[in-house]
């Protein structure tokens, strides 16, 4: 179900598209503003409840676009649109690059590397708004991909209002540097694991897009 520009001439502008899995969401919110404009033709007090169900309908769609992108350059890629909130020292010489996302932000993952998929693991949890420092607790899906740097790990994680993840390829899917691999829907944060002797080449506070900015340091 793609979202075209009504006015734009640009014929280079990226096609938009609607995510994988914002079905359940999606389907029944524009349905049932179709429902309510359709009784405001019998009842003006429909309107009551068509305007804002309306609104919310646009906003899911606005949430659920999935935008081409053209790659960026670099071995390591950012995982998702966002700020980066913090770039943390791990003991065991890795450097954890974690990413928030707003309700505002385009919410499809990416693979931060060419590689496989060596494991794709559910783990469940809170719900704490994703900034919170207690958000490593939250519900989340662990990804290992194994590509030329070793071993890389992304971590998906719920936050307050995002109760779900969808992960779109499974344990030995062979993924390329940027290809979609999975929704978290509403509000949340990705964390990406750069190996040992990999420095960081983003700051905190830093806007990230998915597929584009590049993580790593020559």
């Amino acid at each position: 179900m793609p979202l075209r520009p009504s006015h734009s001439t640009d014929a280079t502008r990226p096609r938009v598209t609607l995510a994988r899995g914002a079905s359940p969401w999606l389907v029944p919110t524009v349905l049932t503003a179709a429902a309510c404009t359709a009784l405001t033709r019998r009842n003006g007090k429909w309107a009551l409840a068509a305007v804002p169900v309306s609104a919310l309908s646009a906003g899911m769609l606005w949430f659920f676009r999935d935008p081409e992108r053209e790659l960026g350059a670099g071995r390591v890629i950012s995982p998702a649109d966002g700020v980066v909130q913090s770039i943390d020292a791990w003991p065991d010489g890795r450097t954890r690059v974690a990413i928030f996302m707003s309700p505002l932000n385009v919410h499809v993952n990416r693979a931060p590397l060419d590689g496989v998929v060596r494991s794709v693991e559910h783990v469940p949890g809170g719900y704490v708004p994703a900034f919170n420092k207690d958000s490593d607790r939250n519900e989340r899906v662990v990804w290992h991909f194994d590509t030329e740097l070793g071993d890389i790990e992304m971590v998906q994680i719920a936050g307050a209002v995002a109760r779900r993840i969808v992960p779109y390829v499974t344990s030995g899917t062979k993924v390329g540097r940027g290809e979609r691999v999975g929704l978290i829907r509403f509000g949340s944060r990705v964390d990406t694991y750069l190996p040992a002797g990999v420095e960081p080449g983003v700051e905190v506070g830093q806007k990230t897009t998915a597929g584009v900015t590049r993580l790593d340091r020559d």
